[in-house]
């Protein structure tokens, strides 16, 4: 991979980018349900005949990718952490093997930036945790210190402050081998599995990824594993006779201040527990980690808590026949992506019920047929993968019956808001033979969807009212989001569902209306939280508000409008890089990404703009740039797991929404809830 923005250098890129090569047309499959609408006043009969050979191309190439079961996923790609925490838990196991290592150890390599540092998107500066472990794990590959390329990376470590600077995450994973010491890492005791529902930093208080990860977690804190280290690392601290001086403390008045002192109490109580307590403490973590791992031995669909759950229970006596580890490290070999190159990267996750329920509505609105065998086989694989059994969700939501849709293959612990919502945008499109079948999930669905609404009239992506502030407060918690609070790209997707199940004017969809009017931005844009970012946010929320009945004339769709029209590219596509998270001047700033192009021509045809100079540009930008095969290409992340701290490049995306753009500008209205209750 090799970077096309001048990102380490934090230059903004400029709104243009060069012209690239147009496609050939071929012809597809695909069937078109609706006449074809009349041209835009004053195009050019040419352009609408350019979109609709590049959507049939794209149709076509979509349904190439359908696996014979009918899902769809692209790869998952992070960052070379996920490799490196691969490669440190085969050695703390003893369960390394020489070709696993020498491809992660090709993969880690291919990442490295030329100045010897890793980052965590495309283009991204480099980041000091990802590249301390990086460097180990090509250390436990073979790679020799005084390399040049390991040279330039401990270099740059130690400039940016060393070990010590890391995030608590890395330097726990050091700590596992006497890299660092335990003494100086926060406490997390096991006892908070018996902090009551109601109390301040409760289990359920944090979101479910922390959670998952947490309690496994607090087993290692309290065990303090060391196995023997292969190589001294003195070459990654500023100092190594010193490698972690102290740090003054917080004002004691202080939400910072408060809890150093509250984990400064930790330390002094884990010399000297309630022994009782503690293994009692410890056996519940060791039933709760049991309890949720998934059929095919994984926990939450996630690479991160599954490393941990297997280190815990391992530490807890479990050895690695045992069926439990057994299952868990078997399925950690789902997760490696062998490439034509020989090299091996790990998803974090794998996204076939999001992939599938995209591609499903991208084909629909591109004009497949809705009884196309295709769809209706993408309908029933994910009807079959329905949760109809509680999950951790319930602790807030005691009572309300399951229905929802997980991320991944085998999550049924962890349902999420924003799945369902989409899953119930894609049954709806697909004429069905067992319509009832269909009906009866959708309600199923709706239901569960509404029922996790949050006390503020919005939705958050797995649990309803996930918002106290004090996680993310804790010295543990140095990395990503930990909480779960509603964010206008969930909330909208599930009003759009509600409008499209004729529930237009219920109270609670009008709830989730005002909320996300609220949400704007004095731009006229829309934060958005699970994908990079006022594009993707303003490119969910504005089809939701047209679609829940607020007119295209509305002042916040026409402010939208504008913000759009105002950060298009000169090229005509529309990108912004990831930087937007912490830096303002980044906001809807970047290079053209088709995902991100797609997201701003959705927005902009919802509000009535399918005639306007923006879209024939945004266009005519997607149709210039599609490949010979039909689909395009995006080295960039567009997709987050956390805003900055954890981007991902979700590699369907670059089909499937630029193919639901093109449906939609060329075949206009063909599917809307109106049409729907018609």
């Amino acid at each position: 991979m090799t970077a096309t923005t001048d990102g380490s250098t934090g230059a903004l890129p400029p709104r243009a980018a060069a012209a690239t090569d147009s496609t050939t047309a071929r012809r597809t499959t695909a069937q078109s349900t609706t006449a074809r609408p009349p041209l835009p006043e004053g195009e050019a009969p040419g352009a609408l005949a350019a979109a609709e050979r590049a959507t049939a191309r794209a149709a076509e190439h979509l349904l190439s990718r359908q696996d014979e079961q009918g899902w769809w996923k692209g790869d998952l790609e992070t960052n070379v952490t996920m490799d490196a925490e691969d490669l440190l838990l085969r050695q703390f196991l003893g369960v390394q093997d020489e070709e696993t290592t020498r491809a992660a150890a090709l993969y880690i390599r291919s990442e490295q930036r030329p100045d010897g540092t890793w980052a965590t998107f495309l283009g991204g500066p480099g980041e000091l945790s990802t590249t301390i472990e990086a460097y180990v794990a090509l250390r436990l590959a073979g790679d020799a210190p005084d390399a040049p390329h390991m040279a330039a990376a401990s270099a740059w470590i130690r400039e940016q402050g060393g070990i010590a600077a890391a995030r608590v995450f890395t330097r726990i994973w050091l700590a596992l081998f006497g890299w660092w010491r335990w003494e100086d890492l926060p406490e997390l005791p096991p006892e908070i599995m018996f902090l009551p529902k109601w109390f301040p930093l409760n289990l359920y208080d944090f979101g479910q990824w922390a959670r998952q990860t947490i309690v496994p977690l607090t087993v290692v804190s309290a065990k303090r594993p060391v196995r023997p280290a292969p190589f001294p690392l003195d070459e990654l601290h500023t100092d190594p006779a010193r490698p972690n001086p102290p740090r003054p403390l917080a004002p004691a008045a202080s939400w910072d201040g408060a809890f150093q002192r509250l984990d400064k109490a930790l330390h002094h109580y884990r010399r000297f527990p309630l022994r009782r307590l503690r293994r009692l403490a410890l056996d519940s973590a060791a039933r709760w980690i049991i309890e949720r791992q998934e059929n095919d031995g994984c926990w939450g669909g996630i690479q991160p808590p599954a490393v941990y759950s297997i280190i815990a229970l391992h530490l807890l006596g479990y050895d690695l026949d045992h069926p439990v580890l057994r299952e868990g490290l078997k399925s950690l070999d789902r997760f490696a992506v062998w490439r034509e190159d020989g090299s091996r990267m790990i998803e974090a996750c794998q996204s076939p019920v999001w992939d599938t329920c995209l591609a499903t509505i991208a084909l629909a609105d591109a004009g497949v047929a809705p009884d196309h065998p295709a769809l209706v086989k993408a309908a029933d694989w994910m009807l079959a993968e329905q949760i109809d059994r509680t999950g951790d969700w319930a602790v807030r939501r005691p009572g309300l019956t399951p229905g929802g849709w997980a991320f991944e293959f085998h999550n049924d612990t962890y349902p999420d808001i924003d799945d369902t919502a989409e899953v119930v945008l894609a049954l709806k499109r697909v004429r069905h033979p067992d319509p009832a079948r269909v009906e009866t999930a959708v309600r199923r669905a709706a239901r569960w969807n509404l029922g996790m609404q949050s006390k503020n009239g919005a939705w958050g992506a797995f649990d309803a009212d996930n918002t106290s502030t004090l996680p993310n407060r804790l010295p543990f918690c140095d990395f990503g989001e930990v909480v779960d609070p509603p964010s206008a790209d969930v909330t909208a997707h599930v009003v759009e569902m509600l409008a499209f199940l004729g529930e237009r004017h219920d109270p609670r969809t009008q709830r989730g209306v005002e909320w996300l009017l609220g949400e704007q931005e004095e731009s006229g844009a829309w934060f958005g939280r699970w994908g990079v970012n006022y594009v993707y946010g303003t490119g969910s929320a504005v089809p939701a508000l047209v679609a829940a009945g607020i007119p295209a004339s509305h002042p916040a769709v026409r402010r939208a409008v504008r913000w759009l029209e105002g950060v298009q590219n000169d090229d005509g596509g529309w990108g912004e890089d990831l930087r937007s998270y912490r830096d303002p001047e980044w906001i809807a700033r970047g290079e053209s990404t088709a995902s991100q192009t797609a997201w701003a021509l959705m927005a902009l045809l919802a509000a009535g703009e399918r005639e306007g100079k923006a879209v024939e540009r945004g266009v005519t930008w997607l149709v210039d740039t599609q490949r010979a095969d039909g689909s395009w290409d995006e080295p960039h992340f567009t997709g987050t797991g956390f805003p900055w701290d954890f981007s991902i490049n979700y590699h369907l995306y670059r089909q499937v929404f630029p193919l639901t753009a093109l449906g939609r500008y060329v075949h206009g209205e063909l599917f809307t809830p109106d049409r729907l209750e018609a």
